[in-house]
């Protein structure tokens, strides 16, 4: 059976990037040949690598700058500012890499050139995809089989996402203000058998008694071997949220959760250690650099020590030493810890600075060079709420499997916790970490921790 055509999360993202790409190779050389414009010269040798240095670093802001994140890519006004502040960027950077770009032209206005030609046909091109790609065309659609209060959250979820259309769900009562309802117990799929238009069928058996699942079962199996897509709501739910669903974390979690094999990668594990230095060495030195600044900021808007010092837990539960600026006024545990809150009243003005752009982070790096953490991993947590938490949330102690990072999955997700409900949901984001844990995950962590600091929205 041949069904409908739609263009996925995924695609969409690829598509973005590919299609920007060209449209700044096809400006450049355009604008070479019709134009006034000779930075780029076509006929040197050397063109293909200006070109290609030019698109990687246009690529490289365009993630930080959330030119790629399809919330914002959808939005006329947000993906406006996103192209022209990451064209800016790209063109700064470019034209002060040395040796790697053509020489700066005599006449500075080519400057301009170059960043009006990363600008205007970028912005004409998304705002075609806006109008076609985006519309519900290339949608995928769906249908959810499920109990009402297992499938709720994640129907009411992608009702809005601008991805998904809702071809019917299956379940035990109809859910408010959720329309296609088919009762589970007495209507069958089989309507949807010549539907071409359905391109995913998400099924949770959880709730649903051994009849409905065996009539359920032939049905699916028909559908299948009629080409229809069938996941399971648990593979739904990671692949909208990139965490791991709460089904996970029940005794049998050994049936879902598996350890990514770069977790026993020694070339990975290499590589990443090698970049720990690197790293923590360059981040030392940014440290020294504007510690005067913080000093001065700290004595006008802190009025105390300027450094403290925690035990947090580690690697394999081992505890260690975790070096911080201070953030909050002297003595502020002075009754016990507290987990820290969103417009904590005890954090100082100069502390909320701190934590907004992740200056309070920087003395780890001394921590990631001893080896106690590395750049990316689980926060680490203080051993009075590790104890808390080990008991009243399941497996949370698998989290200390890999080394703690400075940054992580959780931190850029889902950054304010102070209940065990959010605990719980920070933990599901820690082990989707751990289950799909890559050097591209890394780098994508890495990038979203910058977007997180430019856009001033740490902790």
């Amino acid at each position: 059976m041949k069904q409908k055509k739609y263009v996925n999360i995924s695609e969409r993202k690829i598509l973005l990037r590919i299609i920007d790409a060209l449209v700044i190779i096809v400006s450049l050389f355009l604008s070479f040949e019709f134009l006034e414009f000779n930075y780029f010269n076509f006929n040197n040798e050397n063109v293909s690598s200006w070109v290609l240095l030019l698109v990687i670093y246009y690529l490289i802001f365009g993630e930080i700058f959330q030119l790629f994140n399809l919330n914002i890519s959808n939005n006329r006004y947000l993906v406006v500012r996103s192209i022209v502040i990451t064209a800016f960027a790209a063109t700064v950077f470019y034209i002060f890499t040395p040796f790697l770009t053509p020489v700066l032209p005599s006449n500075r206005l080519q400057i301009a050139y170059l960043f009006l030609i990363l600008v205007l046909p970028i912005i004409l091109w998304r705002f075609i995809y806006i109008q076609v790609i985006f519309s519900p065309k290339y949608f995928k659609t769906v249908i959810f089989i499920g109990k009402s209060n297992k499938i709720e959250k994640m129907i009411s979820q992608i009702e809005g996402d601008n991805f998904h259309n809702l071809r019917a769900y299956f379940s035990d009562k109809k859910i408010d203000n959720i329309d296609n309802y088919k009762n589970i117990n007495t209507e069958s799929l089989s309507e949807f058998y010549s539907d071409n238009s359905i391109n995913e069928i998400i099924v949770s058996k959880q709730g649903l008694s051994k009849d409905v699942i065996n009539s359920l079962n032939k049905e699916l199996i028909f559908l299948f071997q009629k080409g229809f897509n069938i996941t399971s709501y648990e593979n739904f739910y990671e692949e909208i949220n990139s965490r791991v669903p709460n089904e996970y974390l029940e005794h049998n979690f050994y049936k879902y959760m598996n350890f990514s094999k770069n977790n026993t990668n020694r070339f990975y594990l290499f590589g990443l250690r090698i970049a720990d230095i690197i790293v923590s060495f360059l981040g030392l030195i940014l440290f020294l650099c504007i510690s005067p600044f913080l000093l001065i900021g700290n004595l006008l808007a802190n009025r105390g020590p300027l450094f403290y010092s925690q035990v947090r837990v580690g690697q394999n539960g081992n505890n260690f030493k975790i070096f911080k600026l201070r953030s909050m006024v002297t003595n502020a545990e002075k009754n016990g810890a507290v987990w820290a809150q969103k417009n904590d009243v005890r954090i100082t003005a100069f502390g909320k600075f701190l934590r907004s752009t992740r200056l309070d982070e920087l003395p780890q790096f001394f921590n990631i060079l001893k080896g106690d953490m590395s750049i990316i991993g689980p926060r680490p947590e203080r051993p009075e709420f590790v104890k808390e938490l080990e008991e009243q949330i399941p497996f949370y102690s698998i989290r200390h499997v890999v080394r703690p990072g400075l940054t992580g999955w959780a931190q850029v997700n889902y950054p304010y916790a102070n209940t065990i409900e959010e605990q719980e949901t920070k933990l599901r984001y820690d082990l989707y970490y751990i289950k799909e844990r890559s050097a591209f995950l890394d780098f994508k962590i890495l990038i979203k921790t910058i977007t997180t600091v430019l856009f001033y929205r740490g902790q």
